[in-house]
């Protein structure tokens, strides 16, 4: 019924799709590990939602950046893209993958309104980052044949870092936690666990199509062997934090402490208007006591 969906796929790309990767693992084991493991997801979930906090108060974006709209507009213009590519080459059943659903969240987050669900996005998909930054570390492009679908590869995925920094430059709702807080990174990773392991394996496993790698091991992965998932729970439980704290943290100096780029005298607060010098503005971030409006700390 769904053949058009996945019936391009390639199957002379090894462990790409098929019964020999859908059994790569027995049903017995897979039963058995995704409880196992969905035990340790839900636990994140449930201790993430109970220690998140908000700002109380919101710094709003006082004024339509243009930039936000055109990188809107660029990404918006890519992922139409990637979308024409999946259908024209029968491979739709790729969109389910992590780096699209993230860009899907990206877009919402240059077209939405100020809001508490707006930070609350932001701060989750900064715990997303893994997939743009193993996306060029591994990359996966034998399956696009053709150039432009191989760039839109590369283009898509240095969007996806490229947005969380100019939002962050941006500042007000797009702000982050307190550094050692951790609560916001354990509710990212067990969504994104819970993501793999309850939604992409539940639709890879009767189409036999090894969405991001669930139905089997990448051949150069390191972790190879029937614990390779688990393993990938491990490995990347430290990754997906220590990325988007890194992150957070790179942002910060540059954007508020390196000369050269520094644009404000605080992550959270809002990006200075062009009339203003940085020395005004910081004046007026410590006259309107803003620092706590987004508790962003990294002194």
């Amino acid at each position: 019924m769904f053949e058009w969906a996945y019936d391009g796929i390639n199957g002379s790309i090894p462990r790409n799709v098929g019964p020999e990767c859908a059994n790569y693992l027995s049903l017995k084991r897979r039963i058995i590990e995704t409880l196992l493991i969905s035990v340790f997801i839900i636990s994140c979930i449930v201790w993430g939602l109970k220690h998140v906090t908000l700002p109380k108060k919101l710094a709003y974006v006082g004024e339509d950046r243009v930039g936000r709209r055109v990188l809107l507009i660029i990404m918006s213009l890519v992922l139409g893209m990637e979308i024409g590519f999946k259908f024209t080459s029968r491979t739709v059943i790729y969109l389910l993958n992590p780096c699209h659903i993230t860009t899907m969240l990206q877009l919402y987050l240059l077209a939405a309104d100020p809001s508490p669900t707006v930070t609350a996005i932001f701060r989750i998909h900064l715990n997303l980052l893994n997939g743009p930054v193993l996306a060029y570390l591994f990359p996966e492009t034998e399956s696009r044949i053709i150039f432009a679908d191989k760039s839109m590869y590369y283009i898509q995925h240095g969007l996806m870092l490229v947005i969380p920094y100019y939002l962050l430059r941006i500042g007000g709702v797009y702000n982050v936690e307190p550094f050692s807080d951790m609560s916001w990174s354990i509710l990212g990773f067990g969504l994104n666990a819970g993501y793999h392991f309850w939604v992409l394996q539940c639709v890879a496993l009767p189409v036999q199509v090894n969405l991001s790698h669930m139905l089997c091991a990448a051949i150069l992965d390191p972790f190879e062997g029937q614990n390779y998932r688990i393993w990938a729970v491990t490995h990347q439980s430290i990754l997906c934090p220590t990325l988007s704290k890194l992150f957070s943290y790179g942002s910060n100096f540059f954007l508020t402490k390196f000369p050269p780029t520094r644009v404000k005298p605080s992550l959270e607060c809002t990006i200075p208007k062009k009339n203003h010098t940085y020395e005004q503005s910081e004046k007026l971030h410590e006259d309107s006591n803003t620092s706590g409006n987004g508790h962003t700390h990294f002194d």
